[in-house]
């Protein structure tokens, strides 16, 4: 992949560094990776990012050079690959599945299985996922191809800029249909990992409607749009209310139902970094989610 940009007569770039910073916001981390292989150059010869433009100069940077990626063991995996071009990858998750390895999870993770694919089309970068599913929790996870368009979605993402919407089965009937939930999430004391909802916490919204009732088996179909990205965001603020995640343990209780959260992370939408427009990709439910609906 190519960033190719030519100097215009109403530019005022003191020079190459100020352009790559300011137009297309390359971090300095990046910057002196790519000094380092030689993949800024100025009218097709290498350059210093100190160099001086002129009009009509073109500008380009390579963001082909390889990476060493040997500290993900590569695993074989069926990937259901929503979509794919030269900037990402996106993947919808299996339940059960991390997305980073870790002790207990060293070659059964996504990240194991996008490693094998990368292997397999010859792309020598490192494994970035862009954004963060529990391990329950399945759904829809981008894999950044590059380290500039990882930037640029942690970016959007940072700013509350990507649209995040997911199905939940919920227990009990809902007294409103639709409607949205602004109560700040922290982490619970003396856990690492569980979190509550607390006004010293950081500021989580979620809309909710209701898509459909089960009376026989008390537990309502909900779609959940995140206006915030906080962990667990959408498993706190359903349980805060009164109507936990069927099978969602940590902040409900189990379900004969279903042997995980309920929760699909079921469409999301993003500018795309390159083609500067906005984009929005769904996954179909699981099976152990879809016979419930």
């Amino acid at each position: 992949m190519k960033l190719i940009y030519k100097i215009k007569e109403n530019d005022s770039y003191l020079n190459i560094k100020e352009l790559l910073k300011a137009h297309f916001n390359i971090s300095d981390r990046l910057l002196l990776k790519l000094k380092k292989n030689n993949k800024i150059l100025v009218n097709n010869n290498v350059a210093n990012i100190n160099s001086k433009l002129s009009l009509k100069d073109q500008v380009e940077i390579n963001l082909d050079f390889e990476e060493d990626n040997s500290n993900i063991v590569p695993i074989k995996m069926d990937l259901e690959i929503i979509y794919e071009d030269d900037a990402y990858l996106v993947v919808n998750k299996p339940a059960g599945v991390p997305i980073h390895p870790s002790m207990d999870h060293f070659t059964d993770s996504l990240s194991n299985g996008v490693k094998y694919y990368f292997d397999s089309i010859e792309l020598k970068k490192k494994i970035r996922p862009v954004n963060r599913l529990d391990k329950n929790t399945s759904g829809l996870v981008i894999f950044a191809k590059n380290e500039y368009i990882q930037e640029c979605l942690v970016r959007q993402m940072k700013k509350d800029m990507f649209y995040k919407e997911y199905i939940a089965i919920c227990e009990g009937k809902f007294e409103k249909p639709k409607g949205i939930i602004n109560a700040p999430i922290a982490r619970k004391e003396n856990s690492i990992i569980e979190r509550c909802v607390n006004e010293s916490g950081d500021n989580a919204i979620t809309e909710y409607e209701v898509i459909k009732y089960n009376e026989n088996m008390n537990y309502s179909i909900v779609r959940c749009v995140l206006k915030t990205g906080r962990t667990h965001q959408i498993r706190v603020h359903m349980s805060y209310v009164g109507h936990p995640i069927l099978g969602d343990t940590l902040y409900g209780s189990t379900s004969a139902l279903i042997n995980r959260q309920a929760l699909h992370s079921y469409k999301t939408g993003f500018m795309h970094p390159i083609e500067n427009n906005f984009k929005t990709y769904e996954a179909s439910l699981p099976k152990d989610m879809a016979i419930l609906i």
